[in-house]
Order: structure tokens, then C-alpha cells, then sequence
């Protein structure tokens, strides 16, 4: 196969992608949470866990949705696959599995520390 119909697909599946996230963070972003004053104390703890468990579900689906626009971008600008803190190759598998990753296995095993 070659490198310019690997990008394509690629470029595909994360663009699959961006769309599911954007329908996720919409229906999280008009998903409502019963908070009447008049409930009571279990219903009023139920709505607290709710929406912290809502809160971090959208913060992350946030962080991955930009992780999936770094992609995109960097394939438009041509430097895909291409680790942000040392300029070598990011391995293909690396991206088969994670085809958001902006750093080599080694960077990354850094940035994390």
C-alpha cells in the first residue's frame, strides 16, 4: 500500500472520528442534570455524582477531540508522524494504535514523568 493512500486513510478514521466527538460533546453539552432544591438528600447526591462523572467525560472527549485536530492539522502541513519534541519518525505502529500521537514512545515516556 502506498504512504499517500495509508495518510488517506488515515486522514479518514480520524476525521470519523472528530465527527463522533462532536456529536458526543454536543449531547453532553445539552444533557441536563436535575438539581431542584427540592430533592432530597439522595437524589441531590445522585445529581452531584452525575454531574462530576458528566464534567470529566467532557473533559476528556475535549482533550481527545484536540488531539484529533493536532492530527489533522499536521497531516495537512505535511509533518504526520513526525514526533513534536525530537523531529524522528513516530513508529507505525505507535500510530496504527494511537493515530493521534504527537511524540515518539521514548518523548513520550519523558513528557509523562
Amino acid at each position: 500500500m502506498s504512504a499517500k493512500r495509508s495518510l488517506d486513510q488515515v486522514k479518514k478514521k480520524l476525521l470519523d472520528r472528530k465527527k463522533e466527538l462532536e456529536e458526543i460533546l454536543l449531547s453532553l453539552a445539552s444533557e441536563k442534570i436535575d438539581t431542584d432544591p427540592g430533592q432530597d438528600i439522595g437524589d441531590q447526591v445522585a445529581s452531584a455524582v452525575s454531574q462530576v462523572l458528566r464534567d470529566s467525560l467532557e473533559s476528556n472527549e475535549a482533550e481527545e477531540y484536540k488531539r484529533v485536530m493536532r492530527a489533522l492539522k499536521a497531516i495537512d502541513e505535511d509533518n504526520y508522524g513526525t514526533c513534536v519534541d525530537c523531529g524522528l519518525p513516530i513508529s507505525e505502529k505507535r500510530l496504527t494504535v494511537y493515530p493521534y500521537a504527537s511524540r515518539c514512545i521514548a518523548c513520550q515516556e519523558v513528557y509523562e514523568k
